[in-house]
């Protein structure tokens, strides 16, 4: 196949506004390998992949693509960044955190920390009857969680969310993230010295006694660490969250299942990551020119891996673009896959499950808001709705 360029404008990820899938639709349909933009960031040439198996081959494919340029889009906001190591150095650094995020790990965060703060914040809801759930529910959900896993204060949840906000800008907006970086850092040093001179149990415990190769972490990579664990802990499952309810009650059949029958609350997460990936885009450098779809990317160019375009392929999925409660189990790339594979993927599944089962258990014959405007998905790079007002029998606490 010949090279082909497909016109887009490289800011058109930040616009919230734009749907991405007609674009990777049409893409996958001729241009699934393309250069979308001759000199973006850095005078690079940026290239998108859509299809499941490019997606996969270059995620799999370390070297062949490397995940350096991450530190070199990120890298000036969040430090040294575990996205953009390569390797060995990578796998050193990325067993300091897996052993916390496994699943047999974190069963104890489930009774101890994950219902008790669906619950609590269930008890402001269910007596009144109405709500917005993601700016009542989901938006303050997650990054509770991985603020207590972290053992920073929950109270402070709303800074943390604030800070996430702005740091997932990254370098379309310096002048938000960049001081959203410096002020996380500025908050997070006492707590950093405290836990190294009285360890306590916590992840920011575990990072400041780590050893890799004989030493323990420099600054740049904790406080690199604790930047994208923080955003990546509180962005991608607050969104998810607002996908899953939202899929559920544009489909309240499905929901009359789901409540009915507790096994398919799994199902419908799975169905729910793949329908709707919160993070729709990945990015890799190509080390030197690939032969990759009929065509080559060469050498120093920007891959943008569209994950979300894979999970709609029609060659694998069919009608990709509908959520499809009873769709036949087949694994997605919501959480990426390869060495960079997502390691919080067990804890996001773990916060949509117990706070889904919170949801339907305790606010009943739950629906959407006849009165309101219809919510709907919203974004391009990152994707979620950004209300969904409801109604339900309203209880006692």
């Amino acid at each position: 196949m010949a090279e082909e360029t497909f016109s887009i404008d490289e800011n058109i990820a930040t616009d919230d506004g734009i749907n991405p899938y007609p674009l990777w639709d049409d893409a996958r349909h001729g241009r699934s390998v393309a250069r979308v933009v001759e000199a973006g960031l850095g005078g690079r040439e940026t290239w998108w992949v859509t299809k499941w198996d490019e997606v996969e081959r270059v995620l799999r494919d370390s070297d062949a693509f490397s995940s350096a340029i991450n530190g070199e889009t990120m890298g000036p906001i969040m430090g040294d960044l575990i996205l953009a190591m390569d390797g060995e150095q990578h796998r050193h650094y990325r067993d300091l955190v897996a052993k916390a995020f496994r699943a047999s790990s974190l069963e104890k965060w489930g009774d101890q920390l994950i219902r008790p703060t669906v619950h609590a914040l269930l008890d402001r809801l269910a007596p009144r009857g109405e709500a917005d759930l993601v700016a009542d529910f989901t938006y303050a959900y997650p990054v509770q969680i991985i603020a207590a896993i972290l053992g920073v204060p929950v109270e402070d949840y709303s800074q943390f969310q604030h800070w996430a906000d702005a740091i997932n800008l990254g370098p379309t907006d310096l002048a938000r993230s960049l001081p959203a970086a410096a002020a996380m850092k500025e908050y997070l040093a006492p707590i950093v010295a405290d836990r190294r001179a009285n360890p306590c149990g916590d992840l920011i415990s575990d990072l400041v006694t780590s050893e890799v190769e004989g030493h323990t972490l420099a600054d740049g990579h904790l406080y690199g660490f604790l930047r994208l664990l923080l955003p990546a802990g509180a962005e991608t499952t607050f969104r998810a969250m607002g996908s899953l309810l939202l899929a559920l009650l544009t489909h309240p059949d499905a929901l009359a299942e789901v409540t009915a029958d507790r096994a398919l609350v799994p199902v419908a997460i799975e169905e729910t990551l793949r329908w709707e990936t919160s993070v729709t885009l990945v990015n890799r450098e190509a080390v030197r020119d690939v032969e990759l779809g009929g065509v080559t990317v060469p050498e120093g160019a920007s891959v943008l891996v569209a994950t979300a375009s894979a999970n709609h392929d029609e060659a694998r999925y069919e009608r990709a673009d509908e959520w499809d409660l009873h769709r036949p189990p087949k694994p997605h790339m919501a959480f990426g896959t390869g060495r960079h594979q997502c390691l919080g993927m067990h804890l996001a599944r773990l916060e949509m499950r117990l706070a889904l089962e919170g949801i339907i258990d305790r606010l009943p014959d739950l629906r959407l808001d006849p009165n309101a405007p219809t919510p709907e998905m919203r974004g391009f790079a990152f994707r979620s709705p950004d209300r969904l007002p409801v109604l339900f029998t309203a209880t006692p606490r």
